[in-house]
């Protein structure tokens, strides 16, 4: 009798926690399936501006990028900012500033050690 009421008790200790386990379980779940939910519209968003984007860039423009955006892992273009390209991290030697000054404002022009496009702002530093 002690024997089956022990094993009764270790029964529902086992059931309460497996309950406490599945109660964690579905939590998670819940908060992975907000997470999605969040992920997806903000991708939606951003899929939307890029096509909004994308329509006032030159097509030739825009190939060159989508190549560049495949070959560098998602990134195309990037920052010009105090003489470093924001795409490899490395600092633009002062023959390539130097081309990049001379260049006009509308052209395109590229790291030469990662081959992105570099994105020129008022606040390259140049």
């Amino acid at each position: 009798m002690e024997r089956r009421e022990s094993a009764q008790e270790r029964f529902e200790e086992l059931t309460g926690r497996v309950a406490s386990v599945q109660a964690k379980i579905d939590d998670a779940t819940a908060r992975r399936d907000a997470a999605f939910e969040e992920i997806d519209g903000e991708a939606a968003t951003a899929t939307k501006e890029r096509g909004i984007v994308a329509g006032s860039v030159p097509d030739d423009l825009l190939k060159l990028y989508d190549k560049l955006r495949i070959k560098e892992g998602g990134v195309g273009a990037a920052r010009l900012y105090q003489r470093r390209c924001e795409g490899c991290q490395l600092e633009l030697n002062i023959t390539e500033l130097n081309e990049v000054r001379a260049a006009a404002p509308d052209s395109v022009v590229r790291c030469e050690n990662c081959h992105r496009i570099l994105v020129r702002t008022s606040e390259s530093g140049l």
